[in-house]
């Protein structure tokens, strides 16, 4: 980067004036990634101080059944297909009654657009289950999920959310963002989303109080620049409504090639996943772009143990949950992460990568702040077994 344009950035980002389109785009060329992670370690320190923010919660992916069939997806199977399956709704509801003990406060549902499924399972499911876990906080459906529930209820988004938070809905998940650039969502994406009603979903979930999360997908087909724009469109919905939670950049994962049917359903092979330093640089970029989120997740499953360490020094403030179980991403790629860690596994992860524990709910609110790490680990940090 040139001595000029690297000083003119610094300056920007230590005064807090707003990075621009072409500032982000220099940023993910630099090949100075220390420094790179050290200007999104000072924003990430201005507004996080050294907390690493973890809550304990469960994945529930209820159908994997799905109309669509996107180019990078190894989760959903067609009716009839092997592997493909829909819980009733007592069978979720065991699931998710079955993490009780471990003190969940949060249950994440994400499925596939089930084409014969009726609306009706979707609020019943919610209202039962916050029926059984009261005091827990159900985070459910992506933009795409409450756009297709348009489709199928002839209903519209305003009242489809009315009726979910109702039944108990506390927030919507950030999925179905991928990449927002039309080029590349239309040789990724095999629904009907887009931009234009993911932010009119969000903007409708904003105004009725609820704090969602926002995603981008990286590392497939896309350039450095699609990214900036991404988060640039996200920063400036979020100054329009406020009510984004957290930011989530999510790693494109490669098919395993284990379903039983034999068929590669991920049809982005041909693309080499992120590497770590590429991982890196995107949390940095994207914490210094998003002047207006107060935090930055690293989503451990689909990053591995090590680079979500490491990723802590790169801008991220937040470590997600125990998870449980993650299809969407296991079923991808064999990476290596554990199903499930319990809030002792993220105490240690965090003390070991040098920051303090607290534990949140969906709403960012503190349950607990925990004891740091002594400080001997964080001079010398440990070698973590998991």
């Amino acid at each position: 980067m040139d001595s000029g344009l690297k000083r003119e950035i610094e300056e920007k980002v230590l005064s807090g004036s707003r990075l621009s389109f072409d500032d982000g785009v220099a940023l993910y060329d630099t090949d100075e990634v220390a420094w790179l992670g050290e200007l999104a370690h000072e924003i990430r320190t201005r507004k996080n101080g050294d907390k690493v923010y973890f809550n304990v919660n469960r994945h529930l992916n209820m159908t994997n059944v799905c109309s669509a069939s996107c180019a990078y997806c190894s989760f959903q199977r067609k009716p009839g297909e092997k592997d493909a399956y829909t819980m009733r709704i007592e069978e979720a509801v065991r699931l998710a009654k079955g993490m009780e003990p471990d003190g969940i406060t949060e249950l994440h549902i994400v499925n596939g657009l089930h084409p014969t499924l009726p609306w009706r399972y979707y609020p019943k499911s919610i209202s039962e289950l916050k029926a059984v876990l009261p005091g827990v906080s159900i985070k459910a459906f992506t933009a795409t999920e409450i756009h297709w529930f348009e489709r199928i209820s002839g209903l519209s988004a305003d009242a489809i959310l009315d009726e979910l938070i109702e039944a108990g809905l506390e927030s919507l998940t950030g999925g179905g963002a991928e990449i927002f650039d039309e080029e590349i969502r239309s040789r990724i994406v095999d629904h009907q989303t887009h931009w234009e009603d993911w932010s009119r979903i969000h903007r409708l979930a904003h105004a009725k109080g609820l704090r969602t999360p926002a995603t981008m997908l990286y590392g497939h087909i896309e350039q450095p620049r699609h990214r900036v724009d991404h988060v640039l469109r996200l920063r400036q919905l979020q100054d329009e409504t406020g009510g984004f939670a957290v930011f989530i950049p999510l790693r494109f994962q490669h098919d395993f090639h284990d379903s039983k049917d034999g068929k590669v359903r991920n049809r982005l092979m041909g693309q080499p996943m992120a590497t770590g330093v590429e991982a890196l640089k995107t949390f940095a970029v994207s914490r210094l772009l998003l002047d207006n989120f107060d935090h930055v997740k690293c989503f451990w499953v689909m990053h591995g143990l090590s680079t979500a360490q490491l990723a802590l020094n790169y801008g991220a403030d937040d470590l997600d949950g125990s998870v449980v179980e993650y299809k969407i991403t296991h079923d991808a790629d064999n990476f290596g992460t554990p199903d499930k860690m319990t809030r002792e596994d993220l105490l240690e992860l965090i003390r070991d990568a040098g920051f303090t524990p607290v534990e949140r709910n969906t709403r960012y609110e503190v349950i607990k702040e925990y004891e740091g790490p002594e400080p001997a680990r964080r001079e010398e940090p440990q070698l973590m077994t998991f």
